[in-house]
């Protein structure tokens, strides 16, 4: 992330010495330490959770053109299948009357 080098960090180290002290150094360096987890910590669960969306989205966006010309076609199916039924069917007989006698033939 960061490019510093090894006299870097003795210059930060020294001026944190004159800073802190002796004595609070030890201290502050923990707090720095777990302060500093707490934050890389936080910024990967970002990060993974802006990944889960974001492949989240592109299975949606996937799913949808998979299902646009399955719709289409499921459509033409419906359409052509209604047609041939009208034409096998044809004109039908009404039901008889309650109480009508049947016709014989």
């Amino acid at each position: 992330m960061f490019d510093i080098g090894f006299w870097e960090l003795v210059v930060i180290a020294v001026i944190a010495l004159v800073v802190f002290g002796p004595e609070k150094l030890p201290q502050f360096a923990r707090r720095a330490g777990y302060w500093i987890g707490r934050i890389r910590r936080q910024v990967n669960d970002v990060r993974s959770e802006i990944e889960r969306e974001i492949a989240f989205d592109e299975m949606r966006r996937a799913r949808e053109k998979i299902e646009s010309p399955l719709n289409a076609l499921a459509s033409d199916i419906e359409k052509v299948t209604r047609a041939d039924a009208s034409k096998v069917a044809g004109p039908t007989d009404p039901p008889p009357a309650e109480g009508a006698r049947p016709k014989e033939p």
